[in-house]
């Protein structure tokens, strides 16, 4: 899709996209809360605090851990950017979820435990269906190959609107995000707020917020991809899809775990992908 220097640059500016991002959910956030809320560009702020602060860690995992979460997110945009394969960047993306948990179990912190059990449970709840999109991506275009579906000339979104669906509904988990922000939250209204992030401070959180950007940025990129024909499409996609991630946060209260994995993500986010990929099958 685009040449490793292109992807390169992509990627170099993603903390940025990412970081504005960030700020117009926290200003958001605040005008439907009803308050002022803060400058659009103090999650830079906030990052560049982090970086300067000193490195104060309880267990070396969590240094390696930091990093390898980071990794896996800049090393999934370059896929993504590069229009690699969905598969590869799923298990890349995967990793790094896998080393927030690694990092979160390594110390003795019951807070940091319990978020990264948590922390768990969401990853059951959101890759099943994230996997069931891919496989709807591979249907409407015979590969895995996220530069095939570039190279398809009608938006994707026509033949899967349920999958679109699905897709926002996993994102909303992956995104801790009202109401499955079991694990982790920016918001002080649950018990754990960290969580699966508690132990972090200084310089390692500050990566683990880069990370977080990193992936909101793919996020917005795998919906854009429903309407690639358009640049115009592609950015009212992603416009409507963060304010909506944006408002479901701020009009839903936290659900528990089993509300999560076993009464909502089973039944309708994969009955809604399993549905449509029937309907891509039959026609």
């Amino acid at each position: 899709m685009l040449s490793i220097l292109s992807a390169v640059g992509g990627l170099i500016l993603s903390p940025l996209v990412g970081g504005l991002l960030t700020g117009v959910d926290r200003r958001l956030t605040a005008r439907l809360q009803s308050r002022v809320g803060p400058p659009l560009l103090q999650p830079f702020y906030d990052v560049f605090k982090l970086f300067g602060k000193e490195a104060s860690v309880t267990n070396a995992w969590l240094v390696f851990s930091a990093y390898m979460t980071l990794i896996s997110s800049a090393l999934a945009l370059l896929i993504f950017f590069m229009g690699g394969d969905l598969l590869l960047l799923f298990f890349v993306l995967t990793v790094g979820a896998v080393f927030q948990v690694v990092g979160a179990l390594c110390v003795p912190s019951p807070y940091s435990n319990v978020g990264a059990q948590r922390e768990l449970l969401l990853m059951l709840a959101y890759e099943p269906i994230l996997i069931l999109v891919f496989v709807g991506f591979a249907m409407c275009t015979g590969s895995f190959s996220i530069e095939a579906v570039f190279a398809q000339d009608q938006p994707l979104l026509l033949k899967m609107p349920l999958l679109f669906l699905a897709l926002g509904y996993a994102l909303t988990i992956k995104l801790r995000k009202s109401p499955f922000d079991i694990s982790a939250s920016h918001h002080g209204h649950q018990e754990l707020v960290k969580g699966v992030q508690t132990e972090y401070s200084g310089p390692y959180l500050g990566i683990i917020e880069l990370a977080h950007w990193l992936d909101l940025v793919l996020i917005l990129g795998l919906c854009a991809m429903f309407w690639h024909t358009s640049v115009i499409g592609m950015a009212t996609l992603v416009a409507a899809s963060l304010f909506t991630e944006i408002l479901i946060d701020n009009i839903t209260a936290r659900l528990t775990w089993q509300w999560m994995v076993q009464k909502r993500s089973l039944l309708l986010g994969m009955g809604l992908a399993l549905v449509n990929l029937l309907w891509l099958y039959v026609a």
